[in-house]
């Protein structure tokens, strides 16, 4: 019987795991990197042992350092969460051999389904339906659009479209080095690519007693890099027909392996609705689970200890599934810039409505919030950027994707730039609300739902309590000087100079006629425009700003000369390490715009620096190994317009 856990991951699923745990009586035990030291997920656990190291490969990729944490605090038995150890074979017979419990499926039955390749060929023994493979040294223009996968590992790592046949070989080598450097195994394999195309997947739990539940299934066809951002059970708009199909094919992956514990197998269903195709089968609890407990009423967690400790599923089979969840995935990102990973102090995460497991409800509904981070915590460069998962749950489709819109919307979550406008709108999208759904979707709709929606009022506002902080006893209806206070949304980029003063007539404020002031405290302003009055509630931490869901940089009055930057400067978007540099490049090469040089790789997500105009590189500041800092300077392309004299002169020397 299991007595003690080591939860071998960190951040959210690690918390989430040892909520379930405490409910059962288990006690827990966490490993931290030194980078994780003051961690929600530490800081939770009865017992916590430290891996030296910051980056993934010195610490929690290090199967021999948790097994030897998991012996030293008096564990029983180790859960791998998902990512990092997860779905490696050789870190599940280590746990084994040092006398401890697995919690997930056996190390013959990860590495059964590790490789893409071998799975498929496990799953046409056992009949499922597959895409046929391509050779990709023989493909034609024909076998276009073709989709370059890495054997091993996930997360969208080492895939790729590929478009044109010019390209297949250039994306096949970059495929390779990116499966290579995440996974150890650089063997990409292609096949057809499905436009639009939607990506379902079943959920199944197993035991040793050869029961095998199938626990319905999961849309997650919105992506991001290949990487999900909102995912909802049921999957809507399938037929009876291939909802059975989905099951049985499941529980023929399941059995053909003897699985035993929680797993998913993913399919890609083509756009008429009436073909499925099996894409890879997950070895682990999924990011995702949270929607099919809700809709089923399970603690899948505690179903993989019962599992775990060869107990037998509950006699009856599973229960009837009621509702519809909806699940997003809040990131520290910025979706209009490439989805670049943010980092910094987040200062506030409060999202209402929400508690433990289920959550609180809101007019028949339930709100559940798992995250692994709390207000003042920091977000490094080293780990997924990934915050939290917000899951609602109602009657229908339609009620839970209000409910977890109007959720989104109301959230404070001051710090980093996050996704959480994209996701509101996502919510909202008129295809995404008809479950017009597919892969695709964020290529086609990602610069709509990206459009800034500038406030005026929120900086007014901002500026009004800045006013009132200044203000012994806060604000005093009486006449004061002009004042000028200028502000930078975030992250659009959108400048606005807020010119008022007080009269005894009420506010002054250019460019905001007929507005009245009505009351203003540090922390909230009320104006009204237009005759609507609204509320804006402000909280300040340095330079920012945050005004409801609005976030405003205070500029100062003189810029610093030395903050400008030479033109033509390749700056780093975020904090990350130089994993590759263009083969050959050099100062003094000629470049073309769109070229990529840099590959900068921060948050297990890989970015490419491309040249942004034609002409000559007359700087190279990065190597690869190097950590950069987030406006770090890479390089420097001058086209002719740019180039001062005296540097061109040199370069022709």
């Amino acid at each position: 019987m299991i007595t003690s856990l080591l939860v071998a991951n960190r951040g959210e699923i690690a918390c989430r795991i040892f909520r379930t745990c405490r409910a059962l009586g288990i006690s827990t035990v966490a490993v931290f990197s030194d980078a994780d030291a003051d961690a929600l997920h530490v800081r939770e656990a009865d017992t916590a042992v430290r891996l030296p190291g910051a980056a993934p490969g010195d610490t929690y990729l290090r199967g021999d350092l948790v097994v030897a944490a998991a012996l030293a605090a008096g564990a029983d038995a180790v859960h791998p969460g998902y990512g990092f150890l997860s779905e490696n074979a050789a870190f599940a017979r280590a746990v084994t051999a040092a006398g401890l419990i697995w919690v997930g499926p056996s190390a013959g039955a990860i590495e059964a389904m590790a490789s893409k390749t071998h799975a498929k060929k496990l799953m046409a023994g056992a009949g499922v339906p597959l895409l046929a493979p391509v050779d990709p040294d023989r493909a034609t223009a024909d076998d276009l659009p073709l989709l370059l996968k890495a054997a091993a590992g996930g997360g969208g790592r080492g895939m790729r479209v590929v478009r044109e046949l010019g390209l297949l070989e250039g994306e096949m080598t970059a495929a390779v080095a990116e499966a290579r450097s995440a996974f150890g195994d650089g063997e990409v394999f292609a096949e057809p690519y499905v436009e639009r195309g939607r990506h379902v997947e079943v959920q199944i739990m197993a035991d040793a007693h050869g029961t095998v539940w199938t626990l319905g299934t999961r849309d997650c066809s919105l992506q991001r890099r290949h990487q999900k951002v909102i995912e909802e059970s049921p999957a809507p708009g399938l037929s009876d027909a291939l909802r059975t199909t989905l099951h049985e094919a499941a529980t023929a992956a399941a059995r053909v392996v003897e699985y035993r514990g929680a797993g998913t197998v993913e399919f890609l269903v083509t756009e008429s609705g009436d073909r499925a195709y099996f894409l890879e089968m997950n070895t682990r609890l999924q990011v995702e689970h949270p929607v099919t407990e809700a809709v089923f009423g399970l603690d899948l967690v505690a179903l993989q200890l019962r599992a775990a400790d060869g107990e037998p599923l509950p006699p009856g089979g599973p229960p009837p599934p009621h509702g519809h969840a909806v699940e997003a995935r809040l990131y520290a990102e910025d979706p209009a810039a490439g989805w670049a990973p943010q980092t910094g102090t987040l200062h506030r995460l409060d999202v209402p409505g929400t508690g433990g497991a289920p959550g609180g409800t809101r007019a028949g509904t339930t709100v559940r919030l798992d995250t692994g981070y709390t207000g003042g915590d920091t977000i490094g460069i080293h780990y997924d950027p990934m915050l939290a998962k917000v899951i609602a749950h109602a009657p229908t489709r339609t009620e839970a994707l209000r409910t977890l819109a109007y959720t989104l919307e109301r959230a404070r979550i001051h710090g980093p730039v996050t996704n959480r406008d994209l996701l509101v709108r996502s919510l909202r999208h008129p295809d995404f609300s008809a479950a017009r759904l597919d892969t695709g979707f964020y290529d086609r709709h990602l610069p709509g739902l990206t459009v800034p929606a500038p406030d005026p009022l929120a900086a007014l506002a901002a500026a009004l309590a800045d006013a009132a902080r200044a203000r012994i006893g806060g604000w005093r209806n009486v006449p004061s000087q002009p004042q000028t206070k200028t502000y930078r949304s975030e992250p659009d980029g959108e400048v606005y100079e807020i010119r008022y003063r007080l009269t005894r007539d009420g506010l002054r404020a250019d460019g905001f006629p007929g507005v009245r002031l009505h009351a203003a405290t540090p922390h909230r302003v009320s104006l009204e425009a237009g005759g609507v009055l609204r509320h804006f509630d402000v909280e300040v931490h340095g330079d920012r700003a945050h005004v409801g869901p609005h976030t405003l940089t205070r500029l100062p009055r003189f810029p610093d000369p030395a903050a400008r930057t030479v033109p033509g400067s390749l700056l780093a978007p975020m904090p990350g390490t130089v994993v590759r540099v263009a083969d050959g490049l050099a100062a003094g090469d000629a470049v073309t715009a769109g070229q990529p040089l840099i590959w900068l790789e921060a948050m297990k997500m890989e970015h490419r620096i491309t040249a942004p105009a034609s002409g000559t590189l007359t700087a190279l500041h990065a190597a690869p190994g190097r950590q950069v800092e987030v406006g770090a300077l890479l390089a420097v392309v001058q086209t002719a317009q740019d180039a001062q004299p005296d540097a061109q002169e040199a370069l022709e020397s």
